[in-house]
């Protein structure tokens, strides 16, 4: 006992220099004999008041005293020493009146001990409580700790109520339980009605979170609310929490079964559902409806791209990002489609229109095909995938190829001048950088045909500090891997092997591997060269990677995913997603190199390819067999023999015609017409003259010392009124220009503040990172809801701000802001 009255004495004496300690029932005078304070003196109370006030207030006003009465405490109008005592402590000695001195608490706080009795009895509690308290605590105040206390989490009942609903979506009841047991249940209750209007018969955390969901999806589709605005504002910051999230997505599933939210979305307009996002089916729903519309074209593709933007700022839109994505560029590609003309007056005109325009059809058709892939969801897609690979087969690849075909009919040697050829890039290419005496990096990925080509651009003029530009370049015919590696090389003849190899030669020296390779650079370029393959590059450490770099002014990297993929019949129908890979790597190639200080580096192929995802159909090959005196070598869009048959539905050229030594013919289907080749795929082929084959792109990357990036400029657009007169907000952001390669998205969090810097509405995070060149696509509306707390700032000016997070830190600073008058009338607070 004594230790404990110790303690409390010396919680008492922090507050006050003096103590007085009635002994009603006389029976602690050897606790106090026994008790030793340091700097304490103790006085006992015997017919001497007067001599104790004296020396307390006169003789020693700075010295702490314990004054000690043993006995009940006199009647007010017989102490006379009460002035005294009320102006300093009172030390007790019943169980609530330690605990109070042990909390530094007042008389004044004994109901709230003794109403939750239970809460005190656990020193652990007793502890945590203590650190939470304030001087200035209320006994709501102090209450509301208490729930911190007993649930684990903050001193706030949004985040009280956050713990308690992770614990219900974990089905445990430890915590409420605990909260029952404490008395502060009702307490609970009284403040979700405060704060949340939530009022039951039955009140618990599971019908709060049911009133909770329906009330908010209500406000959304203008339904019946029970809640307040501040509900809302509670259920968008749980959502967006991370560590509660979970919690979240687990009972928001069972509250959408118990509302029926399925039948109900049934009936909805998905436009009106773009900011909804608080049950997984919403996403379903819009999903459903905009696959149909994109199918049936009743829906443009910018507004198409404006909904799928909007949901990228959405809970659930992890979950769906390939589903949104594939309906995106379906629309993309069905709109381009339309717009474009596929006609072609020569060889120099096609390349040209399709590495300006068409190439964007290719890529919308990868992109698209690659989303539904990843998104496993073959029965929502089923009708919008059939439509696009019609489209794309038939209105795209086979037309343009047919046209194209008619113009390479025309030609008797392959050339599309001033377009330059493959054979000639060394020559072109490279060695203006040697005659400069700069060093030159070259990446040769296999089959990075030109529309990977100009999104790997993109991807580059993104990174900061890196130019890069494009141009096409004529590949050699036939576009297969062998022949273009050779001619990438510095040549003066190039021969193909007249045998069933496949294998090329360079002025007499095998251009097989990169050994071979590297020993030709060595030997016809001027200059000291090498060639590496890319994942040996990527696995060096920096210095090894630097001294390839010293010892050399010319390497040439050999990169192969693409086409080790497409190739084999297992996988080619992973040939888009070796893209996405590829694509990565190449990017990190790009900086292994560039830090080990070169400045230069060109970006090239050795052929393009044709894909088309489903199974290709009979009249996609060519109605005849390749023949003549002696085929040596066969593919699946060439043949390479003497005295080859000439027949309608393959074009026949000579070795000389297409810039090559030798007496060899070379025999390719017209149009994209496969050759059947037992043991091989079909989907993913090369080597033909089609567009998608023989188009492959150069890429000039440049790294400059200083920083070029920019981001997207974003306005308010206040409109024609400054004054808020209702509970909501309705905003408009202009994202002021597209984002482009040089000028990147912009990440901004929004929310409504008073004049004392305080929030008063919920928050959003926007993305800006709009593509379209409509202005209108480029506009971003965005619903306010106020708070309670707005109530109080009635007749004042608030500020509508945006905030943007300093890089690589946790702070905010702020972007931009305008203010707006609250002027809201008495009949805003009702529903009706």
């Amino acid at each position: 006992m004594n230790d404990r009255i110790q303690k409390a004495l010396l919680e008492s004496f922090n507050r006050h220099r003096i103590i007085f300690w009635y002994d009603t029932k006389k029976e602690l005078r050897h606790d106090f004999e026994a008790v030793e304070l340091p700097g304490v003196e103790k006085i006992e109370i015997a017919n001497n008041e007067f001599g104790i006030k004296y020396i307390i207030l006169r003789e020693q006003p700075d010295q702490k005293f314990l004054i000690y009465k043993e006995g009940p405490q006199p009647a007010n109008i017989d102490n006379w020493l009460l002035d005294v005592q009320l102006a300093h402590g009172e030390f007790r000695t019943d169980q609530v009146a330690i605990w109070l001195s042990e909390l530094g608490l007042g008389l004044e706080f004994s109901d709230v001990i003794q109403l939750h009795i239970d809460f005190f009895n656990a020193v652990k509690r007793r502890e945590a409580l203590k650190e939470l308290l304030k001087s200035d605590d209320t006994p709501g105040m102090i209450r509301m700790k208490m729930l911190a206390v007993c649930s684990g989490s903050g001193p706030r009942i949004d985040e009280v109520m956050e713990s308690l609903l992770s614990e219900l979506a974990e089905d445990r009841d430890e915590k409420i339980k605990l909260i029952q047991r404490c008395n502060l249940d009702a307490f609970v209750w009284e403040q979700l009605k405060r704060c949340y209007g939530y009022e039951s018969e039955t009140c618990s955390v599971k019908d709060f979170v049911i009133e909770l969901f329906k009330s908010c999806y209500a406000m959304e589709i203008d339904g019946k609310v029970r809640l307040t605005s501040d509900a809302l504002v509670f259920l968008k910051r749980w959502k967006d929490s991370i560590r509660h999230h979970k919690a979240f997505e687990k009972l928001s599933a069972e509250c959408e079964d118990i509302l029926s939210i399925e039948q109900d979305l049934q009936k909805r307009d998905y436009r009106r559902l773009v900011s909804v996002d608080y049950f997984h089916l919403v996403d379903q729903k819009i999903l459903s409806d905009l696959v149909k519309c994109v199918a049936e074209r009743t829906i443009s593709a910018g507004d198409c791209a404006v909904y799928v933007r909007q949901r990228r700022q959405t809970h659930w839109y992890k979950d769906f990002e390939n589903l949104y994505e594939a309906v995106d560029f379906a629309a993309q590609f069905i709109s381009t489609l339309n717009e474009v003309s596929l006609n072609i007056d020569s060889m120099a005109d096609g390349i040209k229109s399709y590495s300006n325009v068409w190439f964007k059809l290719d890529q919308f058709y990868r992109k698209f095909t690659f989303h539904v892939q990843r998104s496993g969801q073959t029965s929502l897609l089923e009708r919008l995938v059939e439509q696009i690979e019609n489209l794309y087969s038939n209105n795209f690849l086979l037309k343009l190829n047919d046209n194209w075909q008619q113009v390479v009919d025309t030609v008797d040697k392959w050339g599309a001048a001033p377009i330059k050829s493959q054979k000639t890039f060394f020559v072109n290419a490279v060695q203006p950088f040697l005659k400069k005496d700069k060093k030159i990096c070259v990446i040769i990925s296999d089959a990075l045909r030109f529309e990977i080509g100009e999104e790997l651009l993109t991807l580059i003029r993104q990174e900061d500090r890196y130019e890069a530009k494009v141009e096409p370049m004529l590949s050699m015919l036939p576009s297969y891997t062998q022949l273009g590696m050779a001619a990438l090389l510095p040549n003066e003849k190039i021969l193909l092997a007249e045998d069933d190899s496949g294998t090329v030669s360079v002025d007499g020296k095998s251009t097989q591997g990169t050994a071979n390779r590297a020993k030709i650079l060595g030997q016809l370029c001027s200059k000291k060269a090498t060639a590496v393959r890319a994942n040996e590059l990527l696995k060096l450490n920096r210095d090894d990677c630097r001294a390839i770099i010293r010892d050399n002014e010319v390497v040439y990297v050999y990169h192969n995913r693409i086409d080790a993929t497409g190739d084999k019949r297992k996988s080619e129908e992973r040939v888009f997603e070796a893209v996405e890979e590829t694509l990565d790597e190449l990017i990190k190639l790009m900086k292994k190199l560039t830090a080990a200080n070169v400045n230069n580096i060109l970006i090239t192929s050795d052929h393009g390819f044709i894909y088309q995802n489903r199974t290709i159909d009979e009249s996609d090959f060519a109605g005849v067999e390749a023949k003549g005196v002696n085929v040596i070598f066969r593919d699946r869009r060439f043949v390479l023999g003497n005295g080859l048959v000439d027949q309608a539905s393959l074009r026949k050229f000579s070795a000389k015609d297409v810039g090559l030594e030798g007496s060899l013919e070379i025999q390719i289907p017209k149009s994209i017409n496969r050759l059947r080749l037992k043991g091989s795929g079909s989907r993913y082929v090369h080597g033909g003259a089609s567009l998608q084959e023989v188009v492959v792109p150069v890429i000039h990357v440049n790294k400059k010392r200083q920083s070029d990036i920019t981001s997207v400029d974003v306005d308010i657009l206040k409109g024609t009124s400054s004054v808020i007169t209702s509970g909501q907000l309705a905003i408009a952001f202009y994202q002021t220009q597209p984002v482009a390669d040089k000028v990147q998205p912009r990440l901004l969090t929004a929310g409504i503040y008073n004049q004392e810097g305080e929030l008063i509405s919920d928050t959003h995070k926007l993305t800006f990172d709009l593509i379209s060149e409509n202005p209108r696509e480029r506009e971003l509306q965005i619903r306010f809801v106020l708070t309670r707390k707005a109530d109080e700032v009635n007749g004042q000016e608030v500020t509508l701000r945006l905030e943007e997070q300093l890089h690589g830190t946790s702070h905010y600073r702020e972007y931009k802001s305008v203010r707006y008058l609250m002027r809201r009338s008495f009949t805003s607070d009702f529903d009706f």
